[in-house]
């Protein structure tokens, strides 16, 4: 299998409202627009796709329909500080502080209004014990 494209799918009661956050605070803009599925493009990079789906929409199976639960977005970002004070100033919350983390990784967690845990990255060198774990080639 040759997979073309990969993006995340959250399902959700509310669609709007998520994409609306999406567009508002990460630069994403639709490419795809219905009452129950969104489909969000970053208007920085068009590889870097999101969409937005009604939960409890007909073309997901009845066993699979349900909301978003146990996910974390990685947005990886070249100024970490820099989104941290945007999403600061725009009093979204925040669930874990910007701090450097020794396994290579200067970071903020936040959330979307399902309670999608969004979690904003810069690489940073590791410390040497982490380096240890790293593949050469990564």
């Amino acid at each position: 299998m040759k997979c073309t494209q990969f993006y995340p799918v959250i399902m959700t009661e509310k669609v709007k409202e998520t994409a609306d956050f999406y567009r508002a605070h990460f630069r994403f803009a639709p490419t795809f627009e219905s009452d129950w599925y969104v489909h969000l493009q970053s208007t920085e990079d068009p590889s870097v796709n999101i969409a937005i789906l009604d939960g409890d929409h007909e073309t997901i199976p009845k066993s699979g329909r349900g909301r978003v639960s146990g996910l974390v977005l990685n947005f990886e970002v070249d100024d970490v500080d820099a989104v941290h004070a945007e999403v600061t100033a725009k009093d979204l919350p925040i669930l874990l502080p910007l701090r450097d983390e020794p396994f290579g990784q200067r970071h903020f967690i936040t959330r979307d209004p399902n309670g999608t845990l969004i979690d904003v990255i810069t690489p940073i060198p590791p410390s040497a014990e982490f380096q240890k774990q790293y593949i050469e080639t990564a």
